[in-house]
């Protein structure tokens, strides 16, 4: 697995260096936000390590550029610990915040939590309902044949609504399970976050799949028509 970080600290970034490489990663450093955004959109890295201060081009900056054209999974490693810096963060397709400072333990656990979804899973994991089929295998969705590109939390939240097809999600626990943050009621990250899946799951077709319940949730299920 190739790991990139993005760090302006020399000794922060030689110390992640040191302790990935000697877990199995092969790990490659930029030292600012402008190479680290050429190496990201230019590489074939299986997760990118983000800091947020970064000199010129910031972290934020870098991850929106980023999801432009790439979807590889992204942890921000940040000092800025704030609920909305984090929200800001997942809002752009970050994959998981860690603010600093932090334990390397807890770094690598977050970093193989991230790499897991590329191991292979079983062959009959595949889900499906109608004409919209998941496979976390190749971590890919398809609508009546067409792919459908998604971010890492994208993908997490449909897979969850497959899974719980026909059940009632509330924000507070789409928010724990996919971004695993406690609910704040004035945030509007997971509003967000389903009219950008819905955007891609829904508009381009007739029979919508995800709706809204007033008051309680979310809802995947067989309908003609979004409420």
């Amino acid at each position: 697995m190739k790991i990139l970080v993005v760090e302006d600290e020399e000794k922060a970034a030689e110390y992640l260096r040191q302790g990935l490489t000697e877990s199995g990663y092969t790990v490659e450093i930029a030292l600012n936000g402008t190479d680290g955004l050429h190496a990201a959109a230019n590489g074939d890295h299986d997760l990118v390590i983000l800091d947020v201060n970064l000199p010129g081009i910031d972290g934020f900056a870098v991850l929106s550029a980023l999801r432009t054209s790439k979807q590889t999974p992204v942890l921000m490693l940040t000092a800025r610990g704030k609920t909305d810096d984090k929200l800001r963060g997942f809002d752009l397709g970050a994959d998981d915040y860690l603010a600093k400072p932090f334990e390397f333990p807890e770094l690598l656990a977050r970093v193989r939590a991230l790499l897991k979804r590329g191991q292979p899973v079983a062959a009959d994991s595949s889900l499906k309902f109608g004409d919209l089929e998941i496979d976390p295998v190749r971590h890919r969705a398809t609508r009546q044949g067409q792919r459908i590109d998604l971010t890492a939390k994208e993908f997490a939240l449909l897979t969850l609504l497959a899974q719980k097809a026909g059940e009632v999600l509330s924000r507070t626990q789409i928010a724990s399970l996919v971004w695993d943050i406690h609910f704040d009621s004035d945030s509007n990250v997971v509003e967000v976050a389903i009219r950008r899946l819905r955007a891609k799951v829904d508009d381009p077709f007739t029979q919508k799949l995800i709706h809204t319940v007033r008051g309680v949730g979310y809802v995947r299920e067989h309908r003609q028509s979004a409420q």
